[in-house]
């Protein structure tokens, strides 16, 4: 795996809106989660190098899939529906609380997942409460503060120093790592991507079975968790 730009070649590879349609064969997946409209998808894109790979939509909130992205090592990219937005009928709603919560508790080859969230407003209550939702799958998280272009130096620094304090919250024995980051001027692209890449030449090519809330029954863990539309 190549230690720089580890995501420059990425190409989409399919969708999947049910268990079975989830790629198959093993090879490590990074996951990227978001508020709708926090900037998810630019920071795919940035990423990537590549405009258009993830699709921004028009009206967000209303994907509903997962779109999974392959890299040149064969690792894959899984952009998770973005949450927040609760104009969809309520049996869908479910459905995704239901499927994304197994996916983030019992995906094997999950090894790492990139919350975005937007530097002027993060830490929101839904991005607390995904946080809390998450934390049982024993995942590292990585948050990238996006749209931090928007931002002078000084509210810059404020509110990285704010995420990173109000972090150890969500549980010490987790690695969780926070970092400012802008698609448009591509600060902290370096950053993001070692993160990423260390994750993708980690011990394991393969995260363990993990155990989580909202696999169960019907319980789709947290209520109002992850709202997609």
């Amino acid at each position: 795996m190549e230690s720089t730009e580890p995501l420059r070649y990425a190409e989409f590879v399919t969708t999947a809106a049910e268990w079975r349609q989830l790629p198959t064969g093993g090879a490590p997946e990074i996951a990227f989660a978001g508020r709708s409209n926090a900037g998810k998808s630019s920071a795919i894109n940035a990423l990537a190098r590549r405009k258009g790979l993830a699709f921004a939509s028009k009206t967000p909130g209303r994907t509903q899939h997962i779109n999974f992205f392959r890299l040149r090592s064969g690792a894959l990219l899984a952009d998770l529906p973005g949450y927040g937005y609760a104009e969809v009928p309520v049996s869908t709603r479910r459905h995704w609380q239901q499927f994304l919560a197994r996916y983030l508790a019992e995906r094997a080859p999950l090894v790492g997942l990139v919350l975005i969230m937007d530097a002027r407003h993060p830490m929101t209550a839904l991005d607390q409460r995904t946080l809390e939702w998450i934390l049982p799958g024993r995942l590292p998280i990585h948050v990238l503060l996006a749209k931090s272009d928007k931002l002078n130096r000084a509210e810059q620094q404020r509110t990285l120093d704010r995420v990173r304090r109000a972090l150890p919250e969500y549980g010490a024995a987790l690695h969780i790592g926070a970092q400012l980051f802008s698609a448009t001027t591509q600060q902290g692209l370096a950053e993001a991507e070692g993160v990423i890449a260390s994750w993708l030449v980690g011990p394991s090519t393969a995260a363990p079975q993990k155990k989580g809330p909202g696999v169960k029954g019907s319980d789709p863990g947290p209520k109002n968790a992850l709202r997609s539309a």
